[in-house]
């Protein structure tokens, strides 16, 4: 027995054959399973541990059907609309499932059904066959509608039993009664109403694939067949007039483990020689390698991300060619460093300085977004270094807004020769509370008596916000 603390109390959450023979069902509190049967063998369950284990087995599914969704705790259902062909027919299907799954777990049950809620249903609690779905789902318990168990106990104790027994009663007073959550179930479950599978990953807007009637076992063949499947890609792509942003690339082991392979692009690709190299890169840097045990079976590539690519005109300068250098460089270093490793700085559309700029991946970046840039033989108005957060000095100015005069800052006192401001920035009010309204900032662009050049800053303004406002330091010019 599994047990788990739930609702204040210990209760078993998994069981197996022998104890439900003896009447012990998963809900039942740890204290009454012992009362009818002494000598439980009793474990802790590990939740997330099984939570992984199933991900692990829908990821082996997923060469069944793109479109596989998690049914925890204890199951997977697969949408096989249009793709029972592939293995000849439905009973084909389902022996492939079946001698796959064998490997994962001896305690398999399954159900085919019009409805995903009709197929988990029956796969569960299904326990002699029946003339029709129809007939199979209406003499299920009230358990298959997925209620808990004070749920399902008080819906048999007014005497409603079966799916049927509740088909046959009108739906406002049992709304009323039980709430409209039981409604909805039933109605999904008899296939009156539908709820859309959400897929444990989405559908790539691209896919190809190779299946092997032998497994292949070396790790060169494998790469020949990824660019064999990224040249069918490319003539797609060209049809469409688009690239990928993003390539993923997911070997099928045969005794079900996946390896997962993913790279992005700066810019949209379509030809398979530079996504075929940074797929390269992706291997050399992984920290498990590929084993590829008794070969792949199945070897699918998809493009989930898609974007406008036309035909390049290369300037007469080079300038293309710089650029697509630079992408291509910007790709190998995101794929051998890491993602977040290389990042490339973006404007935001605010006045406070140390928020005006985004450190964003430079893999999603395509082209760089132009900054501004000031007037010819002027300085720059924001220095090229920001401190995070500012540094505080020490400074004696005229009061109330006169410039700094000098400054102490790391036991450094500095002789202020020139100066220019102020530059007021008032604090973003629209996103702060009423009574915290923050305070005005008064910027100077200074000079020392060395020639080092500093952006200072008066925090609040004198008698109006602060009776001592204080002084930063906010950054240094080049």
């Amino acid at each position: 027995m599994l047990v788990e603390r739930q609702r204040g109390a210990v209760r078993l959450t998994a069981c197996a054959a022998e104890a439900r023979a003896l009447g012990i069902e998963p809900g039942l509190t740890l204290a009454d399973a012992q009362a009818r049967v002494p000598d439980l063998w009793v474990e802790e369950a590990d939740s997330q541990a099984d939570a992984r284990w199933l991900e692990t087995i829908a990821d082996a599914c997923d060469r069944f059907s793109p479109l596989v969704a998690l049914d925890p705790p204890d199951g997977v259902t697969i949408d096989v609309t249009g793709v029972a062909h592939l293995f000849g027919d439905e009973a084909g299907l389902v022996a492939a499932v079946e001698a796959r799954m064998a490997r994962w777990s001896d305690q398999l049950r399954h159900a085919l059904a019009a409805s995903p809620e009709a197929a988990q249903a029956l796969a569960r609690f299904q326990t002699a066959p029946a003339p029709s779905e129809a007939a199979a789902l209406r003499r299920l318990p009230v358990a298959a509608l997925g209620l808990d168990a004070d749920e399902a106990r008080a819906l048999r104790q007014a005497g409603l039993k079966t799916i049927g027994d509740l088909a046959e009663r009108p739906r406002a007073p049992l709304a009323a009664r039980f709430g409209s959550d039981l409604v909805d179930r039933l109605a999904r479950l008899l296939g009156q109403a539908r709820q859309p599978l959400v897929p444990l990953a989405p559908l790539p807007e691209l896919q190809v694939e190779r299946r092997f009637a032998e497994p292949i076992g070396r790790h060169e063949d494998a790469l020949g067949v990824i660019e064999q499947l990224l040249g069918e890609a490319a003539v797609r792509l060209a049809e469409r007039g688009q690239g990928g942003r993003a390539f993923v690339a997911r070997l099928y082991r045969s005794d079900g483990r996946v390896f997962r392979l993913a790279v992005e692009c700066a810019e949209p690709q379509r030809a398979p020689e530079p996504v075929m190299r940074l797929f390269r890169e992706r291997i050399g840097a992984l920290a498990d390698p590929i084993d590829p045990g008794f070969g792949f079976d199945l070897i699918r590539l998809a493009v989930p991300r898609l974007e406008p690519l036309g035909a390049t005109q290369l300037a007469l300068e080079g300038g293309a060619v710089n650029d697509l250098a630079m992408g291509a460089l910007v790709d190998r270093l995101s794929t051998r460093l890491g993602r977040g490793r290389l990042k490339r700085f973006v404007p935001r559309d605010t006045h406070l300085p140390e928020q005006a700029v985004l450190a964003l991946p430079a893999i999603e970046l395509a082209t760089p977004v132009p900054w501004p840039s000031p007037p010819p033989g002027e300085p720059p108005l924001r220095p090229v270094h920001l401190f995070d957060p500012p540094q505080p000095v020490e400074v004696i100015a005229e009061v109330p807004d006169g410039p700094p005069q000098r400054f102490r800052w790391r036991r450094t006192l500095h002789e202020v020769t020139r100066y220019e401001g102020p530059e007021r920035i008032a604090p973003e009010w629209w996103r702060r509370a009423p009574d915290k309204p923050g305070l005005t900032r008064d910027y100077y662009r200074v000079e020392d008596a060395r020639g080092r050049r500093f952006w200072l800053f008066r925090h609040g303004l004198y008698e109006a916000e602060s009776a001592a406002p204080r002084w930063y330091v906010h950054g240094l010019f080049a």
